[in-house]
């Protein structure tokens, strides 16, 4: 190898990034120990940016494009390297690539219940989990703030902060919305876009921004929800009497000897009971029999309303299905749709849990039976 060869190679004149992961904010250009070439291209593609770094001070930034790195497009350069006098030389700098795309269906939630005031239940604790994007605006300020010196800078280093900061101006955001925890369900929506724009003022300091925030579930503490679920019950109640009546509609109008006969004694004690009424009213009158007006019957207290069936939610892959009933999460488990490790949530529970730990889907993953014992012998 000759010697041009030698030092052609020691300089680098091709500068470039191509990102194959998902998850890098930040790539250093690797340099080896090789100086740079006055005049050398570099390329920034779509959603990148590079940023120059001279001796410690941040230098020049590039947005997408092929650049020749000459004094023209390099002013900041130029004045610390000296080259105002057309002196052209070698140059050793860092140069990071910065990935300026948007990062999408990143995970947030809240670790502990948030307690908030509202006008129906006063005093009472939320959860809330959901996804956010993140995008590097400032790639100088998100280099010079978070990143530092790192040479391989990935999202899952500034995830942890950002959650922290979601969830606290989500704490926030609820306490002076004033929107009621039962309409909640129904704003999440707007819920999102007002801790979006708590959360962008933050984040604008360190260079980034959040487009989108997503609010996937609000649950409440057990003993609000069973409260929740009574007050439905109660509502159900008061319409008790129509419901039975349509019940024994429906009974009456099924085909076969059995309901025939069940209409039949159900209209014969309907018939001796409005007999009975009206010798009451005609004794109460001073009818035929005289006699004194007969005692108001005791009231009767209407009969228990029917038990509440739990509807569940089942998580997978950060979706929500459901509701399911019952017998349809114990079809789901002869399926193979639903495991012990499925996450199911239902009104009244407190956060997400494995189906195994729930006590009323446990018994659906019934265990397989020994084999039988062997014949007796002889």
């Amino acid at each position: 190898m000759g010697i041009f060869d030698f030092l052609k190679g020691e300089f680098i004149d091709v500068i470039h990034w191509v990102d194959e992961t998902r998850d890098t904010l930040v790539w250093r250009f690797e340099r080896e120990g090789h100086e740079i070439k006055y005049g050398a291209k570099l390329t920034v593609r779509e959603g990148q940016s590079a940023v120059f770094v001279h001796e410690g001070q941040l230098a020049d930034v590039f947005s997408p494009g092929l650049y020749m790195l000459e004094t023209n497009n390099m002013p900041l350069m130029t004045t610390l390297q000296h080259w105002d006098h057309g002196f052209k030389s070698p140059f050793k700098s860092e140069i990071y690539f910065v990935n300026t795309n948007r990062f999408t269906d990143l995970k947030w939630g809240t670790k502990n219940p948030i307690m908030i005031r509202d006008a129906d239940f006063g005093p009472t604790r939320i959860r809330a989990f959901g996804t956010y994007s993140i995008k590097v605006n400032d790639p100088a300020l998100f280099l010079t703030e978070i990143v530092g010196t790192d040479g391989e800078f990935t999202m899952d280093e500034v995830s942890f902060q950002i959650r922290n900061i979601i969830v606290q101006e989500f704490s926030r955001a609820i306490a002076a919305s004033g929107i009621p925890v039962l309409d909640m369900a129904a704003n999440t929506g707007e819920v999102g876009k007002l801790i979006a724009q708590a959360i962008d003022p933050v984040l604008a300091e360190y260079g980034l921004s959040i487009p989108e925030l997503y609010i996937e579930n609000i649950s409440l503490p057990p003993a609000v929800e069973q409260a929740l679920d009574q007050r439905t019950s109660r509502g159900i109640a008061g319409n008790l009497d129509d419901h039975m009546k349509w019940k024994a509609a429906e009974a009456m109008g099924k085909g076969g000897a059995m309901d025939q006969s069940m209409g039949m004694g159900m209209g014969a004690g309907m018939g001796m009971q409005m007999a009975q009424n009206m010798a009451q009213n005609m004794m109460g009158q001073g009818g035929p029999w005289g006699g004194q007006p007969a005692a108001a019957a005791p009231a009767v207290a209407p009969p228990p309303p029917p038990p509440v069936e739990h509807v569940w939610h089942v998580a997978e892959n950060g979706q929500t299905k459901g509701p399911f009933s019952k017998a349809q999460m114990g079809r789901m488990a002869q399926t193979g749709d639903l495991s012990r490790e499925s996450l199911v949530w239902t009104p009244g529970q407190d956060g997400w849990k494995q189906a195994e730990d729930v006590a009323e889907l446990a018994q659906l993953f019934t265990v397989m039976p020994p084999p039988p014992p062997p014949p007796p012998a002889g």
